[in-house]
């Protein structure tokens, strides 16, 4: 299985050995390297029911490239460790690998090796690490009062892809907010494209945008509010009912767009980045001093009636 799975020729120019060895070796000059682990676990972060083994594959190495877009980094290499059960099939692990290997072949990624372990669960543990110039990582803890708060692309579509695919019935949008949910993709090339901002916070919506704001007004130290009018819903989640937009936009999560905050002055490079790369953003409200409310997102309605939008979303441990 691992020399089925065993890139033919190296991506990227500085992996000097891959896979095949008991470690592999990459040598960078002049960079900062960021590193992050995510781990998946079958009918629990996954389902056989709702999407591909491909998918699976595509699904979980797009999540741990999203926790790099959200530090500004440039994707190079990934680890893999599964643990698989006896029920799955050779050639079904073999299309996780292969729904991986598709998206990073678009970040042109090198996988580096990993681990192989048989179980009673499918799991699989991801390791990726990308590389940016010195000092220029991106942090939650970067924002400051005044600035604005932006989102990238839609929200809600992940959720409203899995509604559709539990609960299968007649839907305006199925086919697209099915691929939000299956095949999402990260904003490697508008994070790539803000190295000329000078302080930007960041932060992927993997757990509910808000839980990710309250992540960064807590690790900033401000408050944060934001209009609800103004929050982008993907296409077609207007046919549901209001309870269940406001939940998957607010608390959904795995949309893995990006949110943050930048200074009005540096508003227009971000809207320039943007452009660039094609990106949609939105303008959704604006960082406060607010000492006695610390890490509290407050959010506005129509009416203009403020009210504390909870810290939550997807709890791994819950």
């Amino acid at each position: 299985m691992i020399d089925s799975i065993k890139q033919q020729q190296y991506r990227q120019a500085s992996l000097q050995k891959g896979v095949g060895d008991d470690a592999a070796v990459f040598r960078h000059a002049q960079e900062d390297i960021v590193t992050a682990v995510d781990l998946f676990v079958e009918n629990v972060h996954f389902s056989r029911q709702t999407m591909s083994t491909s998918q699976i594959g595509y699904r979980a190495l797009a999540a741990n490239i999203s926790d790099l877009a959200a530090m500004g980094a440039v994707p190079r290499y990934y680890l893999v460790a599964i643990v698989i059960p006896s029920i799955w099939k050779p050639e079904e692990i073999q299309e996780i690998f292969t729904g991986m290997n598709k998206l990073a072949d678009v970040y042109e990624m090198d996988l580096i090796g990993g681990d192989t372990v048989s179980g009673d669960q499918l799991v699989l543990s991801i390791t990726v690490f990308g590389s940016l110039p010195f000092g220029r990582a991106r942090y939650r803890s970067d924002a400051k009062p005044g600035d604005l708060v932006f989102t990238t692309g839609t929200l809600g579509g992940s959720s409203a892809g899995l509604h559709i695919l539990t609960h299968p019935d007649r839907y305006l949008h199925a086919e697209t907010l099915i691929r939000h949910h299956q095949e999402p993709f990260p904003r490697v090339k508008f994070s790539n494209h803000l190295l000329d901002i000078e302080r930007v916070a960041l932060n992927d919506i993997s757990d509910g945008i808000a839980n990710e704001l309250a992540e960064i007004a807590a690790a900033s130290g401000v408050a944060i509010e934001i209009q609800d009018d103004m929050i982008p819903m993907s296409e077609g989640l207007h046919q549901f009912p209001k309870e269940l937009q406001d939940q998957w936009k607010y608390f959904g999560g795995e949309d893995y767009e990006l949110v943050g905050c930048v200074s009005e002055k540096e508003w227009p490079l971000l809207v320039e980045a943007a452009h660039t790369t094609n990106t949609k953003i939105t303008h959704i409200g604006q960082v406060q001093s607010d000492p006695t409310h610390e890490g509290t997102v407050w959010k506005v309605n129509t009416m203009g009636k403020r009210e504390i939008l909870p810290k939550k979303g997807y709890t791994h441990l819950k």
